[in-house]
């Protein structure tokens, strides 16, 4: 089908245009008010983000496992099959290579299909595709096949789901030419990064956190509105300080930010939480200023040690002007160098925790056991 002369009027044809569906309406239904003020769980910005963008481009459809009649295995997409109809929400057989080269396949033919992964871990048995199609397509074809598509699901671990569903892929991605990779925190890193993902020409993967679905963050409108849509490539600095900078992403911010506080109540020490955001590109300017600025610095992700994110940020640290700036090597806080084990206890070692930060800030400030 796809090789087809006429393949873009064909495939064009099995996505059905918009249906009737009053975005505005979606997303006062998906916000609650807590103490005085309105949040959304990360899973509703997600929803809302698809919402927004199946109705603003009829090109965009949904694809992946469970995604249209169950409502998604995490109820991520909630509602858009009853909104947008069988022909732009898409269930598939449980075949990840095959699914993904229909929306690859559908992407060469100018469409932009958003591709759902029950979970990253599943990914790697379509790895060909993202890799060696959608990566590398645009840059094959001399830049007259761009590749419009976003692959999106839960990444890293989960809770009891042992080794084989438990792995972080930000440092797999990130390492291929041709992709960019988002990792959201918050609801509103959530809607505006998965919003710039659809639109954006190229390959996205969206990283999310299954953990994280189902926590609330504060939005407003800005947020809420259909042209809420964030940067990819540009970091947040979740908390200002001075005296040393924490970099990290997705629920591990958690950890930084709960560390934060008993370094300051501890020490006395102010930190600077940088919420990455993007992993793919790398917002280093935003890091070397805040090195200039504390002049110590860790890393923290849940990612194996070897080949890391936290290795790249050093990496990029000591090749640039913030190396100077340094008054101690810099630390980096990660997964254990082992298969995530099944049982809690071991399960409980094997990742970052507050505890875990708070360590890596004595270590590179030496205080506590370090000083």
């Amino acid at each position: 089908m796809f090789a087809s002369t006429n393949r873009l009027s064909i495939v064009k044809n099995l996505i059905s245009k918009r249906g009737i569906h009053n975005a505005t309406t979606a997303k006062h239904e998906l916000t609650r008010i807590e103490n005085g003020v309105q949040v959304m769980t990360v899973r509703d910005a997600l929803n809302l983000a698809m919402q927004e963008e199946l109705d603003r481009d009829p090109d965009v459809f949904l694809m992946g496992e469970e995604v249209a009649q169950y409502n998604g295995a995490y109820k991520v997409s909630r509602g858009l099959l009853d909104k947008f109809g069988p022909k732009r929400v898409i269930d598939t057989p449980i075949t990840e290579m095959g699914f993904t080269g229909l929306c690859v396949g559908a992407a060469f033919s100018g469409l932009k299909p958003i591709c759902e992964f029950m979970t990253f871990n599943f990914a790697m048995q379509s790895i060909d595709q993202i890799i060696n199609s959608a990566a590398k397509t645009y840059y094959m074809s001399g830049g007259k096949m761009p590749v419009n598509i976003t692959f999106r699901g839960p990444n890293g671990a989960a809770a009891g789901v042992a080794a084989q569903h438990s792995q972080d892929y930000a440092p797999w991605y990130s390492a291929i030419p041709g992709l960019k990779v988002v990792s959201p925190f918050s609801s509103a890193d959530a809607k505006g990064l998965l919003k710039a993902a659809i639109r954006d020409p190229n390959p996205v993967i969206v990283l999310e956190n299954e953990l994280l679905y189902g926590e609330s963050f504060p939005v407003n409108d800005e947020i809420l509105s259909p042209d809420y849509v964030l940067p990819i490539g540009k970091a947040k600095i979740e908390k200002e300080g001075k005296d040393v900078t924490v970099i990290s992403h997705s629920r591990n911010l958690i950890f930084c930010l709960e560390a934060a506080k008993v370094m300051k109540e501890k020490y006395g020490v102010d930190a600077e939480v940088i919420n990455l955001r993007s992993i793919k590109p790398l917002d280093v300017d935003t890091i070397v200023a805040s090195i200039k600025k504390t002049n110590h610095a860790i890393t923290v992700e849940a990612g194996f040690p070897q080949c890391g994110v936290g290795s790249e940020i050093c990496a990029q640290v000591m090749e640039s002007e913030a190396f100077d700036y340094l008054d101690a090597p810099m630390e980096r806080v990660t997964g254990c160098e082992v298969p995530t084990p099944y049982a809690k206890e071991l399960e409980d070692f094997a990742f970052p925790d507050t505890p875990t930060v708070v360590r890596g800030m004595e270590k590179v400030l030496s205080l506590g056991e370090w000083a």
